[in-house]
């Protein structure tokens, strides 16, 4: 009995010392942990209207060990939070979208916020920008569908243009037009990048002038080019895009590797989400034999993102009656899972992504009263 024992000893001393290295590397400081959340998916992919990112901040420092995920920040989820330590929680939907007057007890919005800062949580809301990222949301709900090829429906552009300012404004000079004087005084300006090259334009040798600069920039450029009628009336001015991105925007258009029936479809969604039932809209002259081969997808609310797409399905989480009866008459199928239900499941994924992201550096546990508040009954 004694020799057994002690055969055990070992093993408990490295179990406790397991944890003590575990618990005294588990945290980050909140500013490192943002900016690697940012690095994972960029919040400049959220939409205009959409409120990302840090909403509630408590006073620094603030070191985080655990990172609590949530889809939907309930104050049954809040309450789930604070019982397991949490000291960020990573809202995919913000709790806060409206501007708040007051902070008082009276909302359960407002109670939320009281809390997370009487007990030092902070909350970081991504939505759209883990909507539009490449390893997001409607990637995840993509992966439902079975082998298939997806493009965005509404790539993002890049956060930044590949070159300077967001004009370009182009001339000929020719060689009896004080090349120089022009080279010099465009130069002169700021937040103006030139480049030059020859062109022969009706058999006479010239050089092409190329501006690249800011809106405040083409004033000036603008200005001085106007002082030379011959040179003002040849200038072309163009307005520049931000490059779009290949793999990373709203809603995805999904092509099938083979087609498959309806009915097909639908236990893959099924099984995908979790749910025992979805909710379906036939398309005009379609059944559950119809062939699908192409879906049209968004996570949440899909109205405005899959409007006009051309598809044999519509698969979102949610759609108004109208533009479910408008795509129904043109023969696209729909089929709505209610919002969340098109969201959470992703979850599970993005525990295990950050974890690797990161490098385990926290803990990162899941809610598990976070639940959609429809039911079928």
């Amino acid at each position: 009995m004694l020799s057994s024992c002690v055969r055990r000893v070992p093993t408990t001393v490295r179990f406790v010392d397991s944890l003590i290295c575990s618990s005294s590397r588990s945290f980050m400081d909140l500013k490192a942990l943002l900016s690697s959340l940012n690095d994972f998916a960029s919040l400049s992919f959220a939409e205009s209207w959409d409120n990302v990112g840090l909403l509630v901040e408590p006073s620094p420092p603030h070191t985080v060990n655990t990172l609590f995920l949530t889809n939907d920040l309930t104050e049954e989820v809040m309450e789930e939070g604070l019982q397991k330590k949490a000291d960020l929680i990573l809202s995919y939907h913000p709790p806060i979208f409206r501007p708040m007057k007051r902070i008082t007890w009276n909302t359960w919005k407002e109670r939320l916020v009281i809390q997370a800062l009487e007990n030092r949580v902070g909350i970081y809301s991504p939505h759209t920008a883990y909507d539009a990222a490449p390893q997001g949301v409607n990637n995840w709900l993509a992966k439902g569908l079975g082998a298939c090829t997806s493009r965005p429906i509404h790539p993002s552009k890049a956060p930044n243009y590949p070159t300077e300012g967001n004009h370009r404004v182009e001339f000929n000079v020719s060689h009896t037009q004080a090349l120089d004087k022009v080279m010099s005084a465009v130069k002169g300006i700021d937040d103006v990048s030139v480049t030059s090259f020859s062109a022969r334009i009706d058999n006479e040798e010239q050089t092409r002038i190329s501006l690249n600069c800011t809106q405040k920039a083409l004033m000036q450029v603008v200005d001085f080019l106007s002082q030379n009628k011959q040179l003002y009336q040849k200038t072309e001015i163009l307005s520049l895009e931000k490059p779009l991105l290949l793999h990373t925007g709203m809603g995805r258009l999904c092509t099938l590797d083979e087609s498959v029936s309806l009915a097909t479809m639908i236990d893959r969604i099924k099984r995908h989400l979790k749910l025992s039932h979805i909710r379906l809209a036939l398309g005009v002259g379609r059944t559950l034999e119809s062939q699908v081969k192409v879906v049209a997808l968004c996570a949440g609310s899909g109205s405005s993102v899959l409007q006009g797409v051309k598809a044999d399905l519509y698969l979102t989480g949610e759609m108004s009656h109208h533009d479910i009866l408008d795509a129904a008459s043109q023969g696209i199928n729909v089929i709505l899972c209610e919002h969340s239900n098109t969201e959470r499941g992703f979850l599970s994924d993005l525990r295990d992504m950050l974890g690797s992201h990161l490098e385990n550096k926290i803990n990162i546990i899941l809610s598990e009263t976070d639940r959609d508040p429809l039911q079928v009954v």
